[in-house]
């Protein structure tokens, strides 16, 4: 559970999340996307691999993968129980496996072989949803369409009190509010490394945190330990 913030008015949640950037830019100067890739194709296949895994696990897996099929033609011809073989250890093998072949067939049949780079044609792919497609547009094509939403990202955006909501397209919503579109994608990247380095789902790391003094969660625990 959450605790529950102050009511903030926009333009002062937009200040600290200013703050917040300038914090993690300064704790975090080479945040980036962890997924090993080399070009647009990888990137996809990395990013749908990444459901449910980590990107450490996934690096392992795509280190071999990415050897074996080179394009999305190779993709689009494999066996699938090939494929599935190849990228078991990621989890959820079957569902990951179909969605990366019906994907690398609709870019074959309607792409010439070249990943899309809008956001229309990108979710119109086999296992491809928003976030997958923001994750491509911002890293692989330098797009900045919106901010990618993931568990970390969730996460510190209710703790920073830069939202109310569960849902992730909304959460994205009230992220694009608060900081400038060219910094979408990096603002992505500093919640995410913030999130896996510092501000763990169980036990954060408050006592040694970057802007521990941007967070109302802690000012929040310290009132309540006052009264």
């Amino acid at each position: 559970m959450f605790a529950l913030m102050p009511r903030q008015s926009q333009s002062s949640r937009a200040a600290r999340a200013e703050a917040v950037v300038a914090g993690l830019a300064q704790a975090y100067p080479e945040a980036h996307c962890e997924l090993n890739h080399g070009n647009p194709l990888e990137l996809l296949v990395a990013t749908i691999l990444s459901a449910q895994c980590t990107d450490k696990r996934v690096n392992l897996v795509t280190e071999k993968l990415f050897q074996k099929y080179r394009s999305a033609s190779d993709y689009a011809r494999a066996r699938l129980s090939e494929l599935e073989q190849a990228i078991k250890t990621a989890g959820f093998y079957r569902n990951k496996a179909r969605n990366i072949k019906a994907c690398c067939q609709a870019i074959v049949e309607k792409h010439g072989g070249e990943v899309p780079h809008t956001m229309e044609e990108l979710i119109e792919l086999g296992g491809v949803g928003r976030k997958t497609a923001n994750v491509v547009l911002g890293n692989a094509f330098g797009i900045n369409l919106g901010v990618v939403v993931d568990t970390h990202v969730a996460r510190l955006a209710h703790r920073l009190g830069f939202t109310k909501q569960a849902d992730a397209g909304r959460i994205e919503r009230d992220l694009m509010e608060l900081v400038p579109r060219e910094q979408w994608t990096w603002f992505s990247h500093l919640l995410i490394w913030h999130g896996r380095r510092r501000c763990y789902a169980r036990k954060p790391d408050c006592s040694n945190c970057e802007i521990r003094s941007l967070c109302p969660r802690i000012g929040v625990a310290k009132s309540t330990r006052l009264k």
